[in-house]
């Protein structure tokens, strides 16, 4: 109760969570760099998927968001081989050196990078991902939000959020999610969570990846024609 109040009197908003790993806006997004790092192996370039993103509402996407904070920041990895841990090796750490996802001129204005692409194509090879060709932004956007949406509904079934409003202002706030969408759990309502489990498995068929797996509160509401806000 104390903090609660001391974020009000400094200006803050707080948003009460319980203790997991990346606590509530951490874990909810994770999903959407998973999936944007999975899906650029499959066909669809960096920048049609900051693209999908961007036209979507995001300030930046996924891959113009690792190149700013540095690809050395976030893109290591001790225990395997990772496509941003490939970036490292190859000593492209983002906007501060030699690019990453993208090139950069003096001014910092991204183009497409032809060594990225490069990157990209070897490490597909290397976990054996055919390239699948393009996507529509529509699919783009799904493939890396539905999964959000999931993991805010998990995050309210293990009890780490008391309210689904919790979760849309920590994404809102915390990651500059378009305020006009409401938030992922708002989003997901006015998309329909019938639409979004159907998705989800589409996704997990197409992919064989069980983290597509609806969780049982999302599968609930969804059959029972009800929505996160109530």
């Amino acid at each position: 109760a104390t903090a609660m109040s001391l974020a009000k009197k400094i200006g803050k908003v707080p948003v009460l969570s319980g203790v997991c790993d990346g606590f509530i806006a951490n874990r909810l997004m994770r999903p959407r760099g998973i999936q944007a790092d999975s899906l650029v192996l499959e066909g669809p370039t960096p920048q049609e998927i900051d693209k999908a993103l961007y036209d979507y509402g995001f300030a930046m996407g996924p891959f113009q968001m690792i190149d700013l904070v540095g690809l050395d920041v976030i893109g290591r990895d001790n225990t395997e081989r990772t496509l941003r841990g490939d970036f490292v090796t190859h000593d492209r750490l983002g906007q501060k050196q030699n690019g990453g996802f993208y090139d950069y001129d003096e001014n910092r204005k991204a183009t497409p990078s032809p060594q990225a692409a490069k990157i990209i194509a070897e490490f597909a090879a290397y976990k054996g991902v055919e390239p699948k060709g393009e996507l529509p932004s529509d699919d783009i956007v799904a493939r890396l939000l539905y999964p959000v949406v999931n993991e805010g509904a998990k995050i309210l079934e293990e009890g780490i959020a008391l309210r689904a409003s919790d979760i849309d202002a920590a994404a809102i706030l915390g990651y500059n999610w378009p305020v006009y969408r409401g938030g992922p759990m708002f989003w997901a309502d006015s998309v329909g969570l019938p639409k979004i489990v159907e998705g989800l498995r589409r996704f997990e068929v197409a992919t064989g990846d069980k983290a597509f797996t609806p969780s049982a509160l999302l599968v609930e509401l969804a059959e029972n024609g009800q929505k996160f806000a109530g």
